[in-house]
């Protein structure tokens, strides 16, 4: 027996098709004013040299400008909870980074979940970090660091701060190599490059970003990079993975929208992404850095978070490494 008279039967059909012709339209016109990306680092990184330059492209291929928002702070949480909790809309991108992974086990009171308040949209590239020496250091090679600490030399690395990447790459490289490098955390790139150049500690596995001009300039000196295979940006540098075989830290950037977020509307910011990291300009200025391009399908990017996020859980968990 139906509950409703025929007429008010009918005016809740007829409205609930115009909803969906609505959403249809919604979708179809996105977006009809200014997207933000969240980058949630300070400005002037590696991070927000990526965002700015891939937001010019996404500029001319959604026709509305793309406006770059620096939250730093508390290991990128602060920007990246601000993007959590924005309108599922399209109109909030959040850049992330491998600390985007590794923050769930570092920090175990998130505001927010990665699994839950965030959908993927594209992975748009991975680089090594490099193993880096001053030019004067007795260590030319990985082998040359291994046979060191095999005849009793006590040998220190330097971070960017506990939890970096620096510091995860030199903790799986001492539970791989079955060494016991000294960890000495510093509040930045700049000042553990100032203290591994004079002598107080003896070696950085820093981003390519921090380490590149230096290797130009000669003032430090590659040994290996830490991806898992050989970077053209460092040719003739070899891979850690070459001596200590199952060696793999990459750092990447990708993108995030609020959980939520239509899939028709993800899937027009994955494709303006995807063209604008094929722009000749955002290639050049990524060139340098060892950034190897992907642009990846959202569910690809999916399964790469997760199974960073897995991974380096077991080493913080081994290594029992605590957050600054």
């Amino acid at each position: 027996m139906n509950r409703f008279p025929t007429p008010i039967r009918q005016l809740g059909c007829a409205l609930l098709a115009s909803l969906a012709v609505f959403a249809g339209t919604a979708h179809a016109q996105y977006p009809d004013r200014p997207v933000r990306i969240i980058v949630p680092f300070a400005p002037g990184g590696g991070t927000d040299l990526i965002a700015r330059t891939l937001g010019q492209g996404m500029t001319k291929e959604l026709g509305q400008s793309v406006i770059i928002e620096n939250k730093p702070g508390a290991g990128t949480v602060i920007g990246t909870d601000l993007a959590a909790k924005s309108p599922p809309d399209g109109y909030t991108l959040v850049i992330a980074t491998l600390a985007h992974a590794v923050n769930p086990s570092l920090l175990p009171k998130l505001p927010y979940a990665n699994d839950t308040a965030f959908a993927p949209v594209t992975l748009v590239g991975r680089g090594p970090n490099v193993l880096v020496v001053r030019p004067d250091s007795p260590y030319k090679t990985v082998k040359d660091i291994l046979d060191a600490v095999k005849a009793g030399k006590n040998l220190s690395y330097a971070s960017q701060g506990n939890g970096t990447s620096a510091h995860l790459a030199g903790e799986l490289f001492n539970n791989l190599a079955k060494t016991q490098l000294l960890h000495i955390p510093y509040r930045g790139a700049g000042p553990a490059m100032t203290d591994l150049r004079g002598g107080q500690v003896d070696l950085f596995f820093g981003t390519a970003a921090a380490v590149a001009g230096f290797i130009e300039q000669g003032t430090l000196r590659a040994i290996a990079v830490t991806s898992p295979e050989p970077s053209p940006a460092f040719k003739g540098v070899p891979t850690i993975a070459s001596t200590v075989p199952g060696y793999s830290v990459e750092s990447w950037y990708g993108f995030f929208v609020p959980a939520g977020t239509p899939a028709p509307v993800i899937a027009k910011l994955n494709a303006a992404i995807k063209k604008a990291s094929q722009a000749p300009e955002f290639l050049q200025k990524v060139a340098q850095e060892g950034l190897t391009v992907t642009a990846s399908d959202p569910a690809e990017f999916d399964r790469y978070v997760k199974a960073e996020e897995a991974r380096w859980r077991k080493v913080v968990k081994e290594n029992n490494i605590k957050s600054d």
